[in-house]
């Protein structure tokens, strides 16, 4: 009989869980309905943000090129390991004519997490991110680009031939040297 009085409480509790998960789920930043993801294979959707001057720019604008569309934020740690890997990269692949998909030059588009400018340009310099390509809505997982690619977790990279075809994802360290030597040689 005294577990009775308990039941009015577990009920309100399961009801509770029943009507917040329903609530998340109709949000469209978090319902998995509206969380298609990019694979490999698919043409890569552009992407327009504002970079670190609060000027618009865009994906599309260096299409022709190997790009490497690389998710990050200031205050990921991983990521912030992972930058020298790719500042290497960059530096050592950034004029390099790749034979196998027959095009030259590779660039870096990076799709910042941040919710806070001020940390995520500190970050672009402290890690001596020199590319030109740095963007961020500031909106944290709600990026719209991170939603739309289906980034749930960071960093995540997508590589992206001349075409603007998704050749490669979540390369880092060697992967990423490797894959880039492989396009490299023919």
């Amino acid at each position: 009989m005294k577990n009775i009085r308990y039941i009015p409480v577990l009920f309100a509790f399961t009801l509770a869980i029943y009507i917040l998960t329903n609530i998340f789920s109709n949000d469209k930043a978090y319902s998995s309905k509206n969380i298609k993801g990019v694979n490999i294979g698919d043409k890569a959707p552009d992407i327009s943000m504002k970079n670190q001057n609060d000027s618009i720019i865009t994906l599309s604008s260096i299409k022709g090129k190997l790009v490497l569309i690389d998710f990050w934020a200031s205050w990921c740690y991983p990521c912030r390991k992972e930058n020298p890997a790719v500042v290497a990269a960059y530096k050592k692949y950034k004029d390099v004519q790749f034979k196998k998909i027959k095009t030259k030059g590779f660039a870096i588009f990076s799709v910042s997490l941040d919710k806070d400018k001020t940390a995520w340009k500190n970050a672009i310099a402290k890690d001596n991110l020199i590319w030109a390509y740095h963007v961020s809505d500031l909106k944290f997982w709600n990026n719209a680009a991170a939603v739309v690619y289906g980034v749930n977790s960071i960093p995540a990279n997508f590589l992206i031939g001349k075409d603007g075809i998704v050749i490669a994802k979540d390369l880092r360290g060697a992967y990423l040297e490797n894959k880039l030597e492989e396009l490299k040689n023919k």
